[in-house]
């Protein structure tokens, strides 16, 4: 397995675990499509220039976590703070 494939399946259960889970959408498909056919893309780009497709991997997952990949949805981050936020209040 690619070292790439991990941040790139770790993005695609961010976005999908934020959008259903915290947020009530129904889960959309186009988001596990998406991320298989990214993780192979990227073993793909992983082959030439190893160093740039693990850290495209990882510099993507850290712009998943902190912007809004839909503007209707909160961001993982700002769902992640609206349930600590949430659970303080006890």
């Amino acid at each position: 397995m690619a070292r790439s494939t991990g941040p790139v399946l770790a993005i695609g259960a961010v976005t999908m675990v934020n959008q259903s889970l915290f947020n009530g959408r129904p889960i959309d498909l186009r988001v596990p499509i998406a991320t298989g056919l990214t993780a192979v893309a990227f073993a793909l780009i992983e082959r030439p220039a190893p160093e740039l497709a693990v850290g495209l991997a990882w510099l993507a997952l850290v712009a998943v976590l902190l912007t809004r990949v839909d503007p209707r949805v909160p961001s993982p981050t700002e769902s992640a703070l609206k349930w600590w936020q949430g659970t303080s209040k006890g």
